[in-house]
């Protein structure tokens, strides 16, 4: 739907004490339509409360007590309730689809706190929300569609390094608690504020792990050309956030190839798949070079442009690979070529991602209605 899509009533949070069992300590309280809950301060009791009121995402999270929200407020030097000035939407406000309701501050940092953020991250949580709100990210469809599709937040900048994020060895993986929880933040929000339960708001036919947590850093140490931020107009000492709309990663493995063409023989074999949303409506997707495949490129002499026109023309699929109906169907007629899966420069981000080994990545998206939006941290 587009804009002029009605907006149900907004949900709301609150917070508040416990009055149950606890002595002197508060309970997790959290409301969207109805008065304030209580509930006792138990572990069991909190946890089968959200769970009961489809509040989190299956895992056990942590308490948001007005403490913890405040805390993780403090630092912001304003009131909670308050909206954040969003530059890209008309209304001046952080709105989440496919429900519309307004991402104050107060309401991002309940679900960071539940999500189990510190307070350190929440900057860059607000500035994922901020970049999945603008327009050209195309929040509402990315959250109500059938496919698996999911923000992947990608950090730039120095604060990847405060933070301990992890881009190395496992960069997409578990073990690391800032990539971990501020992707599960992301999600919290997307559930409880946007309303994209599965089934309902968002009706991903097969979902995906992804929908739990997806955020990464830049391997910059590792990227011998500028990396995403500078590429796009920040200056290296400037922290940023990068939001895309992507599937699940898929591997590409290489083990063989000592030049830059055999390598992008292998990687524009597995770009070109009929099964991606991009294969027909075109648009940008997202292409994760390991540091040993990015430094074999980059040393015969090629940069990220000469990489994206190669894969222009080599990326292609054979007509044979489609059904004449899909074709129809999809774009209306018999293309007259293969079907390039780069169709141009800016359909392709390109980001140095991992630690040692001889793969890389390719992250499809939701396809031609979405771009990437990368915004300032802070």
């Amino acid at each position: 739907m587009g804009d002029s899509s009605p907006k149900p009533p907004e949900s709301r949070f609150a917070v508040g004490k416990c009055t149950g069992d606890g002595v002197g300590q508060e309970a997790a309280l959290v409301e969207f339509v109805s008065p304030i809950v209580e509930v006792a301060d138990e572990y069991e009791a909190v946890q089968e409360l959200f769970l009961a009121r489809g509040w989190g995402d299956g895992l056990p999270v942590v308490p948001p007590t007005p403490g913890r929200v405040e805390a993780m407020l403090a630092d912001r030097g304003v009131e909670g309730r308050d909206s954040i000035e969003d530059t890209f939407s008309d209304t001046g406000k952080m709105e989440v689809p496919p429900n519309w309701g307004e991402a104050t501050l107060e309401k991002i940092a309940i679900n960071a706190v539940m999500a189990g953020c510190r307070t350190e991250h929440f900057p860059v949580v607000v500035a994922a929300v901020r970049a999945m709100t603008a327009p050209a990210f195309n929040l509402y469809a990315i959250q109500a569609t059938t496919h698996p599709c999911a923000p992947l937040v990608i950090v730039n900048g120095p604060i990847r390094e405060q933070l301990g994020m992890n881009s190395g060895s496992g960069a997409y993986g578990p073990g690391w608690r800032a990539n971990a929880v501020i992707g599960r933040a992301i999600r919290l929000i997307l559930l409880n504020v946007g309303g994209a339960h599965p089934g309902s708001g968002d009706m991903s036919t097969q979902g995906a792990p992804s929908k739990y947590s997806y955020c990464v850093a830049e391997n910059e140490e590792g990227n011998p050309w500028e990396p995403l931020h500078v590429e796009r107009g920040f200056s290296p000492e400037r922290s940023t956030v990068t939001v895309v709309a992507g599937e699940p990663p898929h591997n590409i493995n290489d083990h063989t190839g000592s030049s830059a063409e055999d390598i992008l023989t292998i990687v524009a074999g597995a770009m070109a798949v009929t099964g991606a949303n991009n294969a027909y409506t075109g648009g940008e997707t997202l292409l994760a070079l390991g540091p040993e495949h990015a430094a074999t490129i980059a040393r015969d002499g090629l940069s990220k442009d000469d990489v994206r026109d190669w894969l222009h023309e080599r990326a292609r699929i054979p007509l044979e690979r489609y059904t004449e109906e899909t074709m129809l169907e999809r774009f209306g007629r018999v293309p007259d070529g293969p079907v390039p899966m780069v169709g141009s420069r800016e359909d392709l981000a390109i980001i140095v991602l991992g630690g040692p080994g001889k793969h890389s990545s390719w992250v499809p998206t939701f396809g031609g209605t979405t771009r990437s939006v990368t915004v300032g941290v802070g």
